[in-house]
């Protein structure tokens, strides 16, 4: 039996009192793992940099996470004379809550978590977009111009981003018909002669691309990093903040990276599902949380990769690859999976629409990536270059 288990509750205490106990573990479990979290993605940068990352604290740098929460925990906390007091306070917190909601519905193994929702993907999709609200309130109480723009290109882009996110999703919810979490993951095995359904990833390639792109751009993850780009705004909606707020802004990303990864791993990846005599299911609770612990770190190793190889985009490429590309393909994914699943149709069709699909985005992809354009300077800068001339 498991600690967390959804069922009665299980430290001898009322229901509110246990979900409570539940959730400060969350918590606990949550901090633990943004702290390596910094640390692998140091070492793993580095490695791709040909440096060595932390090395001094700690064996192998071990304890370099711990000493920079020390560090900032004794930092001044500076408020800007012209700052908005309440908002800028607060803002913190209202980035930093949304993602805790999120980890509360996630099953960490069957029947494993704070509480099992029957609607556990509706009740993502309609948090993942509060902590927007904080970050606009950071940018707007901070009293400072580069905070501002940092916090409308954050709300613009994290508005755009989250429609075919939230589209990609539905897709997989029409195939796997439940809203449940737990049901998503328990559908998922390789015995399609049982009327079960192989790992989402492959039915829905499409639909996993799309999802995964969307994701950097809800993190502000590189080449989506512009709310937050240091060459262009010194930092984004959160410049002002120092000590143990901006922490929870960092405490934020981080905690919304693992969080998107066992989601993700849960939705496309079958979560602790392995393929094993023809089921998904691993043979207890330990070991399903071992298979979702590696599924979730080979999701995070992949966004870290893309930042290490992927340059950033201009403004007018997002927002134009969300609008003119991601959004117009997840319709048409959307729409031939209701084709396919109304008239029942063999299910092979899902996996070659959608491959097909996904061979598209990822041709679209490559030819603008190598496409030279007619002007190398654009806007603003190709002005420029007219009025010196």
């Amino acid at each position: 039996m498991g600690l967390f288990l959804f069922s009665d509750p299980l430290f001898g205490v009322w229901n509110w009192v246990d979900a409570i106990i539940r959730i400060v573990i969350v918590v606990l479990v949550m901090t633990l793992v943004v702290m390596y979290l910094t640390y692998g993605e140091r070492k793993l940068v580095a490695r791709f940099q040909q440096r060595l990352g932390p090395t001094k604290t700690g064996p192998a740098g071990l304890l370099q996470a711990f000493a920079d929460t020390v560090k900032l925990a004794a930092k001044e906390d500076i408020r800007p004379t012209n700052a908005d007091r309440w908002v800028f306070e607060f803002a913190p917190y209202l980035t930093f809550i949304p993602v805790l909601m999120v980890l509360i519905s996630l099953p960490f193994a069957r029947d494993w978590g704070v509480r099992d929702l029957s609607l556990g993907l509706f009740y993502v999709f309609a948090i993942l977009g509060l902590n927007i609200v904080g970050m606009l309130m950071a940018g707007l109480g901070s009293g400072n111009k580069y905070a501002l723009l940092g916090g409308v290109r954050a709300a613009a882009q994290m508005i755009s981003y989250e429609i075919p996110l939230v589209l990609s999703l539905l897709s997989v919810a029409m195939i796997a018909g439940t809203l449940n979490l737990n049901g998503i993951a328990a559908i998922q095995s390789f015995t399609p002669e049982e009327g079960q359904f192989a790992p989402f990833i492959f039915l829905q390639p499409l639909a996993f691309l799309i999802f995964f792109t969307a994701m950097l751009s809800e993190l502000h993850r590189a080449p989506f990093d512009i709310p937050v780009a240091e060459s262009e705004i010194v930092g984004g909606y959160f410049v002002e903040y120092s000590g143990m707020r901006w922490s929870m802004f960092q405490l934020t990303e981080y905690a919304s990276m693992w969080a998107f990864s066992v989601f993700g791993s849960i939705v496309f990846f079958g979560g602790w599902a392995v393929p094993d005599t023809g089921s998904w299911v691993g043979p207890d609770w330990a070991w399903q949380l071992g298979i979702t612990f590696v599924k979730s770190v080979a999701w995070i190793v992949a966004i870290m990769w893309v930042r290490t190889t992927v340059p950033r985009l201009r403004i007018d490429q997002l927002m134009s690859f969300c609008w003119k590309i991601l959004l117009p393909m997840s319709i048409v994914q959307l729409l031939m999976n209701g084709f396919i699943l109304i008239y029942d149709w063999p299910h092979i069709l899902l996996t070659l629409t959608s491959g097909a699909g996904a061979a598209a985005l990822v041709a679209i992809i490559i030819t603008r990536a190598i496409r030279r354009p007619k002007n190398k300077l654009v806007g603003t800068y190709r002005q420029a270059r007219a009025a010196a001339q």
